[in-house]
């Protein structure tokens, strides 16, 4: 058999238990840096595999590395697997780790063939924080030579256009009063926060089509009657690049700047984890993938017709610009659902779905195969370590 064929059935005959760890994350929606059982899922399954497993690396409790092999040439697949609030697996973080541990899988029952060694990243936070950031602070991807992962979507698409991303707090402090009796005694920081929300409204007037600002309040006062004293909203700001996001960042951060004069108040601006970078995907291993994803009945017409690329932004990006990489969008039939919204939560636990999870793994360990083969690539790859 081909090394594809071996692959494929080596995925195959870890079909049930890769599809038990889908449903399982699914079911076991955990936040970010508190994905425990989630984590440990994965973690125990890729023992089960036959990996050798590292958990608790970079200091961060719910990361682990599972490695098999020992050939010249590092390929590592990302896990994710933390939830949104709400709302779950609405990005369907539970595909994306069965997916990464079945190509792990995969490539596997191949590595001595093709002088590979394989690595399974577990890397919580996706949803904001970083995980894969803090593990390249932390040195977990010097010495891998190619990074992949796939990313459910409603449409099959090569690749996203990834915009560099900030998550913050903005916390406004005024001073409490009777809103009736004596308003004047009071400072209102929700005043401040209305402020500045104008204030950006009317900045995105002369925002750049890719430029992005959103928020939520997440604190907005204790009761009706009582000026309040302390506000907080939770924001993220994105543009095409991390130069780009600083000059939106100076903006930004002077209207809210402006409500705090406004108000008298005082505001403070913590950021949440790390700055999500632009991503750059490898062409060369791209066009492995889309072969084996092809292979597989997979279209990429949408990329062939030049419709516009939909728009994100992750922690994969970061990696992107250490290690060359890849972050393919896979299709699962959605009926109209996008990402984010309760109802692809649901659509990533179909039958559908459970197909895609598999179609996912063949793909990734097919690319990988395949970058092993390729002698000129594989030669680039290695060069760099």
């Amino acid at each position: 058999m081909s090394a594809d064929d071996v692959a494929s059935a080596a995925i195959g005959d870890a079909r049930s238990a890769l599809l038990e760890l889908s449903h399982f994350v699914h079911a076991h929606p955990e936040l970010g840096y508190e994905e425990f059982a989630s984590a440990e899922a994965v973690a125990a399954a890729a023992e089960v595999a036959g990996f050798s497993v590292e958990r608790g690396i970079g200091s961060l409790p719910t990361a682990f590395r599972a490695t098999k092999g020992d050939g010249a040439l590092n390929i590592a697949f990302c896990a994710e697997y933390d939830a949104l609030p709400d709302v779950g697996h609405a990005c369907g973080h539970n595909i994306i780790a069965a997916s990464a541990l079945g190509a792990a899988i995969g490539l596997a029952a191949v590595a001595d063939d093709l002088n590979v060694k394989v690595t399974l990243l577990g890397t919580p936070s996706e949803e904001g924080g970083g995980g894969k950031i803090d593990l390249i602070n932390a040195g977990y991807f010097t010495d891998v030579h190619a990074a992949m992962m796939i990313h459910p979507w409603p449409n099959e698409r090569l690749e996203a256009s990834c915009l560099a991303v900030d998550h913050f707090d903005v916390i406004f402090v005024g001073k409490e009063a009777h809103a009736s009796a004596a308003p004047w005694e009071g400072i209102n920081a929700l005043d401040a926060l209305t402020i500045s929300q104008v204030a950006l409204a009317l900045l995105r007037q002369q925002l750049r089509p890719s430029d992005q600002v959103h928020g939520i309040t997440l604190e907005g006062g204790s009761a009706a009657n009582i000026i309040p004293s302390r506000v907080v909203g939770r924001f993220m700001a994105r543009a095409t690049s991390s130069d780009r996001l600083s000059e939106l960042r100076s903006r930004v951060d002077a209207c809210f700047n402006a409500g705090a004069i406004a108000t008298g108040s005082t505001v403070e601006i913590n950021e949440i984890g790390s700055a999500f970078s632009h991503m750059e995907s490898d062409t060369r291993i791209l066009a492995h993938y889309r072969r084996a994803a092809e292979a597989l009945g997979r279209d990429f017409t949408l990329d062939d017709q030049g419709m516009a690329k939909p728009t994100i932004s992750t922690d994969m990006a970061n990696v992107s610009l250490v290690v060359p990489s890849i972050h393919p969008l896979l299709m699962i039939p959605t009926s109209g659902a996008v990402n984010h919204q309760p109802e692809f939560t649901a659509a990533c636990i179909t039958p559908a779905a459970d197909r895609a999870t598999i179609d996912g793994a063949i793909a990734l360990a097919h690319t990988a195969i395949a970058v092993a083969s390729d002698a000129h690539l594989r030669e680039e790859l290695l060069a760099r370590s």
